[in-house]
């Protein structure tokens, strides 16, 4: 009976020790394939390079200010119209140099007139080389005053330093221009593509590649870029580095503000 008891449990160790290795077999098998997928994903984004976040912004974006004080004769633009570069946004009052400028141009064709007529004198040595200097220099002097006063009468138009369209107006006719902007310009060909990628992508994007930027609803569609920018420099706060892809938008059919996403 004894005998036939230790049998019976030599049995059942037999039996439960074949159940434990192969429940231990499947468990490494399972890990194996669990390690070989994340394997597969990791090469499948470095593969795909992707980056789930940038953003659409202006090339250029620029707050237009007066080189001069003053007040706003005529405000030729408003909020939506698109611009070409020097062309006219704002005039101020100039009543004040246009008068100067006829009085300088007054007194320097005065002046030319008298040279002709003292170079007769010189030559005839009715004058001397001191007084025919003194008449020389006056009409270099009344010229020189006639440019200055040309170029403060520019001062009193803006103009547009890019080509882009206006996104607001900060003062209106009648108003006083000080140091604040009097309107802001933005550039939308190209647009940039701002993007933040993480470390480990380092290197790997160079200036000069061409990615596909998807864009966010509603537009839903893809196009090419270029890398400008691709930083030197990691973030050490946030592990990560900053790339700059430049995205021609010629019709302005594409705007600014629209979230997106890269592949490199």
């Amino acid at each position: 009976m004894i005998k036939q008891l230790k049998i019976k449990r030599l049995i059942f160790t037999i039996i439960l020790f074949s159940f434990s290795s192969v429940s231990l077999a499947e468990m490494s098998e399972a890990e194996q394939i669990l390690a070989t997928k994340d394997i597969s994903n990791e090469i499948d984004k470095k593969k795909n390079k992707t980056s789930d976040s940038c953003l659409l912004t202006p090339s250029s974006d620029i707050q237009v200010a007066s080189p001069v004080v003053g007040v706003i004769k005529s405000v030729r633009v408003k909020r939506g119209d698109r611009v070409k570069e020097n062309q006219i946004l704002v005039k101020l009052h100039s009543e004040v140099e246009k008068a100067t400028l006829r009085l300088n141009e007054a007194q320097a064709a005065y002046g030319k007139r008298t040279i002709k007529r003292n170079i007769d004198l010189y030559k005839r040595k009715l004058i001397s080389e001191q007084e025919k200097d003194d008449i020389i220099i006056n009409n270099k002097i009344y010229s020189f005053e006639m440019a200055q006063t040309k170029e403060l009468l520019a001062q009193k138009t803006i103009r547009s330093p890019i080509t882009g369209v206006v996104v607001e107006t900060f003062l209106d006719k009648g108003e006083y221009v000080g140091e604040d902007p009097v309107m802001q310009v933005v550039a939308l060909d190209p647009l940039y593509v701002e993007v933040v990628l993480p470390a480990s992508m380092f290197g790997s994007v160079k200036k000069g590649d061409v990615a596909k930027v998807t864009l966010d609803k509603p537009l839903n569609s893809s196009h090419n870029a270029k890398v400008i920018i691709a930083d030197p420099v990691l973030d050490a706060a946030s592990g990560t580095f900053g790339v700059r892809l430049e995205l021609p938008n010629p019709n302005y059919a594409l705007p600014s503000g629209l979230k997106c996403r890269v592949d490199f």
